[in-house]
């Protein structure tokens, strides 16, 4: 697994849910499907008048998710720019989805289009549908990976508390105790059984 299958994923899935952050600090999500994937890049399509183009002119944060039918979720954090050879993109937005001509006949898609381009990402890669659960993080262009979840501190007694009331049995014994992270739910059972407080968060 890495970015560029990941992308791929999310291409197969179709319809993506995009978060953004209104000007009052409210949490907005709609559903996009005018999306054109390269290897390493994504460029969607949206109207210029619509909110959620003014929330990406005015931050540019955006967060992408796709769920698969195989129980893999993947997360996209990245900042979202007005690509550059606009004419290009929409062109090639409106070849790959036809349905968009219906929305926007002629040469409107122009008028009030917008094309954004994602080239910088942090991807998370969750799978639900295999045991143990598994998931990893990615990145795409210059974007930076965001450590989250626990880690187990040089605090640790070697109680085993942890390894008791892990669901994926994925905290192995040393000193300290070891989480293996890519096996990792992060739904904090260690931290709460910890007697001394050495399983930290780690975001």
């Amino acid at each position: 697994m890495d970015a560029k299958i990941c992308l791929q994923k999310l291409q197969y899935v179709g319809v993506l849910a995009f978060a953004t952050v209104d000007k009052l600090g409210n949490p907005q999500i709609r559903n996009i499907s005018a999306i054109h994937y390269e290897p390493e890049a994504m460029y969607f399509f949206t109207a210029k008048g619509k909110d959620f183009c003014s929330q990406l002119l005015a931050d540019g944060r955006v967060q992408i998710l796709g769920y698969t039918k195989y129980k893999e979720m993947i997360r996209l954090s990245a900042k979202a720019k007005p690509a550059e050879e606009q004419q290009k993109w929409i062109s090639t937005i409106f070849d790959e989805q036809p349905y968009l001509s219906n929305v926007y006949p002629g040469d409107t898609r122009n008028l009030a289009g917008i094309v954004f381009g994602i080239t910088d990402a942090e991807i998370e890669y969750f799978h639900l549908g295999v045991n143990p659960i598994f998931r990893e993080s990615y990145t795409m262009g210059a974007g930076r990976i965001i450590p989250k979840g626990y880690r187990i501190t040089d605090a640790c007694i070697g109680c085993g508390s942890c390894t008791e009331h892990c669901p994926q049995r994925c905290i192995e014994p040393g000193a300290p105790y070891q989480i293996q992270q890519m096996h990792c739910l992060h739904c904090g059972n260690c931290h709460a059984v910890c007697p001394v407080q050495a399983v930290e968060r780690q975001d």
